[in-house]
């Protein structure tokens, strides 16, 4: 027999920026009280070029963070304002069900 899944809506902010951002966005999103993120490494085409990740200058990261549709707006806020003018970034937004919702 099949138990029915409860899920619990979330939104799904994925951050893609130059790699020296790391720490800093992770740092951020601490901040802003989101439990768990994943953060992975890419490459491809933007708005300001190809970026292979060949050197360390050339790295880019891709951030995924699960969390409240408020939280991951006031995160996408400070990106904007404190990192966007300076570095590679782009985000998007993704409604996300979860189950187990405490751990988001």
């Amino acid at each position: 027999m099949n138990t029915p899944l409860h899920t619990h809506p979330r939104t799904l902010l994925v951050i893609v920026a130059e790699a020296a951002l790391e720490k800093p966005l992770v740092r951020d999103a601490r901040a802003r009280g989101v439990q768990g993120w994943t953060v992975s490494e890419v490459h491809g085409r933007f708005f300001e070029g190809e970026r292979e990740g060949a050197w360390e200058a050339d790295r880019t990261i891709e951030l995924k963070l699960l969390c409240d549709r408020a939280t991951a707006e006031a995160l996408a806020s400070e990106v904007l304002a404190r990192y966007a003018p300076h570095y590679s970034v782009a985000m998007y937004f993704t409604p996300a069900e979860v189950l187990r919702p405490e751990r988001f």
